[in-house]
Order: C-alpha cells, then structure tokens, then sequence
C-alpha cells in the first residue's frame, strides 16, 4: 500500500552517536540561534507545502499541509494522511485505506522528530557549511548544506533554508542517494497557539470502521 510517509521522508532521518567534526563556525552560530528560539515558544503551528523532484529536477507532486508541535507533542495533516504523536505513541492514519498503524516512538533511536528538527540535532551527525544568502520575496534567507557523516544513510544532503530576521526555518530538502528530492517549504507560522494533549492522540471514534495495526 502506497502512502507519504512524511515521517520518513523528513522527520525520519535518523542520527548516531559519531564524534563531533569541525563545522563552519558561521552556520553553526545560525542553527544554534534557530534552535534557541524554538525553545521559547510553548507551541507551534505552521502550514507547509511539500514537493517531490525526480533527479532531473522535474516536480513529481506538490501537497500542502500543516503541523502542530508542542513539546514532544505533535500532529502532522496532509491531503489522505494524518500522523499523531502524544510523545510516547505515533499514530499513522491512512484515508484512503482507512487504516491507522500503531507504533512506539523510541526515543533512544535518534529519530528526528518535528521538534528535534529545531534543536540541535545537527551537532554530532552533520557537517554543515554556510552557502550564502539570498532575497525571497521581502525575505532574507540563510542556506546552511549538511552532509552526513554516515555514509550508510538514505541521502547525502540536506539543505536547510532559514529566515534571517525570524532565526526559524523557511524550508528543508532532503537530497536521497536514489535521486529524488524532497522540499518542505514553510507558508505561514503561529506560536503560542493554545493546544490541548487531546489534539496529538488519535480519537478511532472521529474515524469509523477504522483498521488498527498495532506495531508496539
């Protein structure tokens, strides 16, 4: 069964516990800012929109969507597909199948999560270097290239774009060795959103006839 797996595709990039390389000094005092503002806001509210390139730069499909974080909390919505997480369990829910998978997050994996992915998940598992700035619209943006120190890994670059004045991130690709590229483009943020526990728990009684696999 075919679905977008947006935890995979971008969340899911995995981290291991390699030595710290020497990085450029200039990018990492860029995604140090990033990751101190994230730490101040209670929560988190952005919609997005999210594009597949074949190695030919050809745009394959474009979806928008939206997410919801709050601390280790958050809830991920595309077109067919919606992704919970209360922190400890991750609900995967499939429209077209009706179908929810059902499994552990396992924090001791390294897996990045939404909110890892505004830490400093960067410091032990990239090299990363400052590629310039540029003007989007009224924007200053920031590019910072990773590469990843494990050369086992599905993709061998990632390119973080962030908003010079608002130190958050404007977009993520995700170069895979197979040639396809995945962006995440952020359209609008809100912080501070009143958010309550029950938004990042999977209610099966809003989906009926639902079919639970249960992975843990």
């Amino acid at each position: 069964m075919k679905k977008l797996c947006f935890s995979i595709a971008l969340f899911g990039i995995t981290m291991l516990a390699i030595a710290q390389a020497s990085n450029d000094p200039e990018a990492k005092a860029i995604l140090d800012g990033v990751s101190a503002k994230f730490k101040t806001f209670s929560t988190v509210q952005a919609g997005f929109t999210y594009s597949v390139e074949d190695a030919r730069g050809k745009v394959q499909s474009t979806k928008n969507g939206t997410i919801q974080m709050k601390g280790t909390k958050y809830r991920v919505s595309f077109t067919g597909q919606e992704i919970f997480c209360n922190g400890i369990t991750v609900w995967n829910y499939d429209k077209s199948a009706n179908e929810v998978t059902i499994s552990k997050l396992d924090a001791s994996s390294g897996m990045i999560t939404p909110s890892k992915l505004f830490s400093n998940f960067y410091d032990k598992d990239f090299l990363y270097m400052m590629n310039g700035e540029k003007k989007v619209g009224a924007k200053v943006i920031q590019e910072i290239e990773m590469t990843p120190v494990d050369k086992s890994k599905s993709f061998h670059k990632v390119y973080l774009q962030i908003d010079k004045v608002t130190k958050t991130i404007y977009s993520t690709k995700v170069l895979e060795n197979g040639g396809n590229r995945y962006t995440y483009t952020v359209s609008s943020m809100k912080t501070n959103v009143p958010m309550t526990d029950a938004q990042f728990v999977f209610d099966k009684t809003k989906y009926p006839g639902v079919e639970e696999v249960d992975l843990r």
